[in-house]
Formats: structure tokens, C-alpha cells, sequence
């Protein structure tokens, strides 16, 4: 991937993490944003992997079409 196209796919993920209201929800704790990156890591890694990625998936669109409407 190019510097460019990586630099762009980072800042669109802190997006998708300050739309989360995960920075407010910690008070911008590092530490606890990460541990909760890597549990969900770890779920994906075992065996309901397909339930989850249905389960947040169906969140993330609902959070999107939610922002929408505002």
C-alpha cells in the first residue's frame, strides 16, 4: 500500500473510532481503546466469528444511517 493510501486508511479509522465515542467514553484512554481493539481481535479469531461480524456489522450500518439523519 502507498504512503499516501495507508496515511488515508488510519485517519479514517480514528474517524470510525471518534464516531464510535470511544474518546469520550474512556477520557481518551489509550490503553483501554487498544484493550478493547484486541478483545475484539480475539473474538474474531474463535468460533462465533461469523455471528460477530453479523452482530456488528448490522451495528456499524445502524450507527452510519443514524449520523445521516441527523
Amino acid at each position: 500500500m502507498k504512503r499516501r493510501e495507508r496515511t488515508r486508511q488510519l485517519i479514517e479509522l480514528g474517524g470510525l473510532i471518534a464516531k464510535a465515542e470511544l474518546v469520550e467514553l474512556t477520557g481518551d484512554d489509550r490503553a483501554v481503546i487498544l484493550g478493547l481493539l484486541v478483545e475484539a481481535a480475539a473474538r474474531l479469531r474463535g468460533t462465533d466469528r461469523e455471528q460477530a461480524l453479523t452482530l456488528w456489522r448490522r451495528r456499524g450500518m445502524r450507527a452510519f444511517s443514524d449520523r445521516l439523519d441527523c
